[in-house]
């Protein structure tokens, strides 16, 4: 039987990335766990931010970010850049993450991510307590050991992406099915 629970259970899990901003003379990663895709054509995705975090100005500024996915192997430096500001300390350095240059935009993507999507902010909605920013995929950077030199696609299972669900960090589980596996027919 369902029962009544407390406003503000959301669905859960969601990712775990980072995002980055700034541009070449200052930067920042912080994480966000308030992002999806809104459109495939063209592709689209949003990030919600508090007005007061460090980073929405910089990307208010610049009207672009990258979002970083993030592995099991990431979760310190995950969990750190969710807690502390970019106000009191250089994030590069503190978690040892490494800042490579974006291609379709100024600011830099995470190195150690096994996919980073450029974006440029299409527009801004204010929500309540978060910003929504909505924004237009320019650019994916790929690593290149995740992807099937067969079929060229991102193996994103081998990837070992995290994901944030309740307070807490899971890296990915078991695969259950493909698209469509439901009503394909057996041999």
């Amino acid at each position: 039987m369902k029962e009544n629970w407390k406003p503000g259970t959301l669905v859960y899990p969601v990712p775990a990335v980072l995002v980055t901003c700034g541009d070449s003379r200052e930067s920042n990663l912080f994480t966000v766990a308030w992002t999806g895709t809104i459109c495939t054509n063209p592709a689209m995705l949003y990030i919600s931010v508090r007005p007061e975090r460090h980073s929405y100005a910089m990307i208010k500024a610049n009207m672009q970010f990258t979002v970083n996915l993030t592995t099991a192997a990431m979760a310190r430096a995950t969990d750190f850049c969710g807690v502390r500001s970019g106000r009191d300390c250089n994030k590069w350095e503190a978690t040892g993450l490494h800042p490579c240059s974006g291609v379709a935009v100024e600011c830099p993507a995470i190195e150690e991510s096994p996919l980073s999507i450029e974006c440029r902010v299409k527009s801004i909605m204010p929500l309540g307590s978060h910003d929504m920013f909505i924004a237009e995929v320019v650019n994916v950077l790929a690593d290149s050991r995740w992807l099937d030199p067969v079929t060229g696609k991102f193996d994103l299972d081998a990837a070992g992406l995290m994901s944030y669900s309740h307070g807490g960090y899971f890296a990915q589980g078991e695969k259950l099915g493909t698209f469509g596996f439901s009503v394909k027919k057996k041999n």
